[in-house]
């Protein structure tokens, strides 16, 4: 007998994981914030892991895998190694997964002093020295900077995958976002400490639109790994702070000791500030 069934012609859906290591899950909620466009997205993506959005796990490999959080404990740097052997392409998204987060702030302390002050039995706790991104252990194909990330540049980068285009990813100061959408600049006419100039784009300039400065969410703006730039002026706007805006060098130390302070351009300019203080 002659089968006359015609072959299955639909394509096959790229299978997405979102996995989480150390973090707060703000930036799998901006995920999952997407909302109808998630829907949209499920159409064509095959959601395969996504503990935070369905109980229903299905083992590698991925396609694509969005990994949030950074590396801070011996059993997470060796679940990235296996992770990234089960994915194509792999996306970290939010600060603590592209700059180790505010939790790289004990990479300048004694950790061990932290669990003894935090907990009553410090012996069991098994974890790092220092908060690392995940690009310190393994390659990383795109960074989605912030915190937490914005869902329309995420969404960008996913469709820009599913058209089987390379996304590019824009590294412009924060102070470009500010000159498009015509707002006054802070620092300039209100006398705040802000780090737009040395701080990339992707937040849509939220703070200074609101007449607030800076905090570096998005990280600095030199050439992430994901493209060409250039290293942000970190010393030049430390300057600016100290003798313009009269800020003492503790304070300026803490301005880019922040989200992102672990990424090497504002890590040597707190360290450099730090040994003035």
């Amino acid at each position: 007998m002659v089968n006359h069934k015609k072959p299955d012609s639909t394509p096959r859906r790229l299978r997405l994981g979102v996995f989480k290591f150390a973090s707060c899950d703000g930036c799998q909620l901006s995920v999952l914030n997407l909302e109808d466009d998630l829907l949209a997205l499920g159409q064509a993506l095959d959601i395969a892991y996504f503990p935070e959005a369905s109980s229903g796990m299905k083992p590698g490999p991925y396609d694509i895998v969005l990994v949030e959080g950074s590396i801070t404990t011996p059993e997470d740097a060796a679940r990235i190694l296996a992770l990234r052997e089960q994915a194509a392409t792999l996306i970290t998204i939010g600060a603590c997964a592209t700059a180790g987060g505010i939790q790289a702030l004990r990479n300048w302390a004694d950790v061990e002093s932290f669990k003894r002050a935090v907990y009553p039995s410090p012996q069991y706790i098994q974890s790092l020295g220092t908060s690392t991104p995940i690009s310190a252990h393994v390659q990383v194909d795109f960074e989605l900077w912030g915190c937490p990330i914005d869902k329309g540049q995420l969404l960008r980068v996913i469709t820009d995958l599913l058209a089987g285009v390379r996304p590019r990813l824009f590294a412009d100061s924060v102070c470009i976002e500010c000159k498009r959408r015509g707002n006054v600049c802070v620092m300039v006419a209100s006398g705040v400490p802000c780090l737009g100039p040395v701080t990339r784009t992707g937040c849509g300039a939220i703070c200074p639109s609101m007449g607030r400065d800076c905090y570096g969410c998005f990280g600095p703006t030199e050439g992430a790994r994901t493209g060409p730039g250039l290293p942000p002026n970190t010393a030049s706007l430390a300057n600016r702070f100290h003798q313009g805006l009269r800020l003492i060098p503790i304070e300026v130390v803490r301005r880019f000791r922040g989200i992102n302070g672990a990424v090497e351009s504002f890590k040597q300019e707190s360290e450099a500030w730090e040994q003035k203080t």
